[in-house]
């Protein structure tokens, strides 16, 4: 059975470029034998965070909540398509993120970054490092970092150009890192239950 990725993207925006980068990643690494799906926080649309999943009773989150609490807690790793705002993370990804906590817990996770300037969203990855580190994931070494993302993947999510080239390169490097976090994670768990 395949190792299940899901693969996060969180802009609201009408004009969502970061798009192709998050369905990039995700036929990317279906190519590589990962059943790979994309959440797309503002198809997913929660509020505002007022309660976490886990403060509703049982049962009575919200439908789309509880849906995705169960897809999280079923996955194996995870990837967040992380767009910089204002030197920061972009906020639909970042309520995606806090309405959840154990259910991410003791799985590794991967951060693809992008911006449209040259530094490619290096300071939203650094962010979501410490966040996703406290959040119980395991964030894997090897980082996607796309700067001019309208420069890199065409309107289809084609890479073009030597920008393509080298995502293509840098992303492969990434899926395999990914993969072999993946797999110590699921021995460990497997060969001894997680301290909590």
């Amino acid at each position: 059975m395949a190792d299940r990725i899901l693969v996060f993207y969180g802009s609201y925006r009408h004009d969502r470029a970061g798009i192709r980068l998050a369905d990039y990643a995700v036929a990317c690494l279906s190519s590589v034998g990962f059943d790979a799906e994309l959440i797309d926080a503002r198809e997913v649309d929660l509020p505002m965070l007022d309660r976490m999943y886990k403060e509703y009773e049982n049962g009575q989150a919200p439908v789309a909540m509880e849906q995705l609490a169960a897809k999280i807690r079923s996955a194996d790793g995870f990837v967040f398509v992380a767009g910089e705002y204002n030197w920061g993370m972009q906020p639909g990804l970042k309520n995606l993120a806090d309405h959840f906590l154990e259910e991410w817990f003791w799985r590794p996770a991967g951060i693809i970054s992008y911006s449209a300037g040259r530094l490619a969203g290096a300071r939203a990855s650094l962010a979501w490092h410490g966040t996703l580190s406290e959040m119980g994931m395991v964030v894997v070494s090897s980082t996607v970092s796309v700067g001019a993302i309208g420069q890199t993947l065409d309107a289809d999510g084609r890479p073009v150009g030597e920008a393509g080239q080298a995502l293509e390169r840098s992303f492969a490097r990434f899926a395999e890192d990914l993969g072999w976090w993946v797999e110590a994670g699921r021995c460990q768990r497997e060969r001894r239950r997680p301290p909590f």
